[in-house]
């Protein structure tokens, strides 16, 4: 097959690892930066071009990496392959989905997901009643469009919650506001979704003082044994999103499992060090098998 993964950093660990699987099983890959990517919409012959005027058209499989500042433009051009008749991966209505953390918290919500009680209001004056709705502070305070623990702040006290919220508000940034869940003790349950099964799971910790998890910020990684709960916790919130590949992060509280995230692009490198898995191969078999399969999206040309 002809692959492409869209990504602007063809050194990064996990495209690195999507290209040695794809080449070991016999297949051509090719990295495509999708911001040097422009397209011709047209109703006939949609076109995707790349830097000098060079035609993308004989991919039978896209592999999105598209990291989170540039969501709309690559989701646009993950659209125009779509258009074009090109399998994704995942697709980009559901990345997009994914990406808003309040549209996914919505969705998940009224599929009756187990998640962290949420808020979210525009209005000053909504404050003091979100903070009652949440339980109190402590508090996570979140950005909406924040990603790898960028955006997230605890607040300890309802003085310290008031202040971080008017300062957001007062940069028109979009939050939401959680419960803290003090028990899961700054870790959380990383579950890799590849398809309808999680192939791979691994407790991450965060580093002493830190109640953010991410690999990004320090934390620490270790194998750990999911419970047929969370398992089908993952699955179902993967299915939900319209994901076939996902990172689907799970908070363990004193009521049972709970969705804190969902990863459209979840990275390979801790997972396959913690588990010692092959997750590449394994995403890479999943695709020739949809290929094979004739399987495109039941969202492709709705997005």
């Amino acid at each position: 097959m002809n692959i492409a993964i869209l990504s602007r950093e063809p050194h990064n660990y996990s495209t690195s690892r999507l290209v040695e699987a794809a080449v070991q099983r016999g297949h051509h890959i090719r990295v495509i930066n999708p911001m040097w990517c422009y397209m011709n919409i047209t109703s006939h012959r949609p076109q995707v071009y790349y830097k000098g005027g060079e035609r993308l058209e004989d991919f039978e499989a896209i592999i999105p990496r598209i990291g989170a500042s540039i969501t709309f433009y690559g989701a646009a051009v993950l659209r125009q392959f779509e258009v074009m008749g090109m399998y994704a991966v995942n697709e980009s209505v559901a990345i997009v989905r994914s990406r808003d953390k309040l549209r996914a918290l919505q969705l998940l919500a009224r599929k009756g997901i187990g998640m962290p009680v949420t808020a979210y209001a525009d209005s000053s004056d909504a404050i003091e009643h979100i903070l009652e709705i949440v339980g109190g502070p402590p508090v996570i305070i979140k950005l909406i469009e924040g990603t790898q623990g960028l955006g997230v702040v605890l607040a300890e006290t309802k003085n310290a919650a008031e202040s971080v919220i008017q300062a957001f508000q007062g940069l028109k940034a979009n939050i939401l506001v959680q419960e803290f869940i003090k028990e899961a003790d700054g870790a959380d349950i990383r579950c890799l979704v590849v398809g309808d099964k999680v192939v791979a799971a691994m407790k991450r910790k965060g580093r002493e003082g830190e109640f953010r998890s991410n690999v990004h910020r320090g934390g620490t990684v270790e194998p750990v044994k999911i419970t047929p709960e969370e398992r089908s916790m993952a699955v179902r919130t993967a299915r939900i999103m319209g994901l076939n590949v996902a990172g689907v992060d799970i908070l363990r509280s004193n009521h049972g499992p709970l969705v804190m995230e969902v990863n459209s692009s979840p990275g390979l490198n801790g997972i396959e060090r913690a588990t010692g898995k092959d997750i590449a191969g394994m995403i890479i078999k999943f695709i020739e098998k949809d290929v094979k399969a004739g399987k495109g999206s039941e969202t492709r040309g709705k997005g």
